[in-house]
């Protein structure tokens, strides 16, 4: 395995104000986010295990149609299917875990 410095990256945006830098393994997909304040991520759902992780910030995140307040050092999992969306409420810097790997980030 290569030592990735993942902030030398190049960020894709996935969403208005959603930048993301990728690693990929044989089975999870690490995306380390950097998001704007204020905009939101729709509500969505995929097949994956999610793990979010709080870098930097505060992001409110709903799953389920329950809100929930993310602050850095906290750490929400998500089960496959279940609909959630968020905003950032200041600028955020979040690590997301998803198992199996999510092909269409590649």
């Amino acid at each position: 395995m290569a030592k990735i410095d993942i902030w030398a990256t190049e960020p894709r945006e996935i969403v208005e104000g959603f930048n993301g830098r990728f690693v990929h393994t044989e089975r999870t997909t690490h995306v380390y986010w950097d998001i704007s304040p204020g905009l939101p991520l729709p509500e969505h759902s995929h097949p994956h295990e999610q793990i979010v992780n709080m870098l930097e910030g505060t992001f409110e995140i709903v799953v389920a149609g329950t809100p929930h307040v993310l602050n850095a050092g906290d750490v929400l999992v998500i089960a496959p299917n279940v609909p959630h969306s968020g905003v950032a409420h200041t600028p955020c810097k979040i690590l997301d875990v998803f198992s199996p790997v999510r092909e269409e980030y590649r």
